[in-house]
């Protein structure tokens, strides 16, 4: 008879063994066009890459560590990051794909793309957050101005589950539809119809994981007319259908294995 041989969670096999814990702080030390940093529930900095610590104008990570983003950036930039922070820590919801001003190493502005996520202790309450800035290449060199798009396209974020036309957001942004267009894939590589979208599944995703709301109503919590234009929308982005991704979800969170008690300090 053949022997079954079953092996460990690869994962939990592997993170048991590190010796300490694991930040990737070192990988994003190598990108010098991407900010990474991990914040603790205070918004302060506990992790941070050396390209953060450039354009804050410093030489070692300690300068950073310990003080929170209005302690480091000018106003009113400093006070946004802030805000978004504090925003982030205290909904638990993430941030993606947020159109934002950054710092160079010039300390020249440039714009970059933000996403920050919310990190949860083993009783699932927020106890920091973790997140990257990356560079958009052509802001680096200079050759658009994306403030004209920014505000739309936090508008798009804000206002998902609201009629949104793209001749209104580009009026929003003060440009032609065409010029709208036209940045908006040249900075998302999606057109401003499948970032709507996009904004809405993000949205509906996490509603679907999150909440035990009737799909009827996350359909339009999200922007959309009904259940089953939701459905078809929905089983088109992922595969399933909405009750079968909360099913999937719900399937996964009570097969993961139980957090290892640790003896060390």
């Amino acid at each position: 008879m053949r022997e079954v041989i079953t092996h460990a969670d690869p994962q939990a096999e592997l993170f048991s063994q590190l010796a300490g814990p694991f930040t990737c702080e070192a990988l994003f030390d190598c990108l010098s066009d991407l900010v990474f940093f991990v914040k603790n529930r205070r918004g302060e900095y506990a992790v941070v890459n050396q390209t953060l610590v450039e354009r804050c104008g410093c030489r070692e990570k300690s300068e950073l560590i310990g003080r929170r983003a209005d302690e480091l950036f000018p106003a009113p930039l400093g006070e946004s990051y802030r805000a978004q922070d504090e925003s982030v820590l205290r909904s638990g919801r993430t941030i993606l794909n947020q159109l934002e001003l950054h710092f160079y190493a010039s300390h020249r502005r440039g714009w970059c793309i933000t996403n920050k996520l919310p990190l949860l202790d083993r009783q699932g309450l927020v106890i920091g957050l973790v997140g990257i800035s990356k560079d958009l290449q052509s802001a680096i060199a200079g050759s658009e101005d994306y403030a004209a798009i920014a505000q739309a396209v936090r508008y798009i974020h804000e206002n998902f589950g609201e009629p949104l036309r793209v001749k209104e957001l580009a009026s929003r942004a003060g440009l032609s539809e065409y010029q709208f267009e036209r940045r908006i894939r040249k900075t998302f590589q999606l057109t401003a119809g499948q970032l709507i979208q996009k904004a809405r599944m993000e949205a509906a995703l996490q509603k679907l994981r999150e909440t035990d709301d009737p799909i009827a109503m996350v359909a339009l919590d999200c922007g959309y007319s009904d259940q089953s234009a939701f459905t078809r929308k929905f089983r088109q982005t992922t595969g399933l259908s909405p009750s079968a991704y909360r099913a999937r979800q719900a399937a996964i969170t009570l097969a993961a294995p139980a957090p290892r008690q640790s003896g060390g300090r």
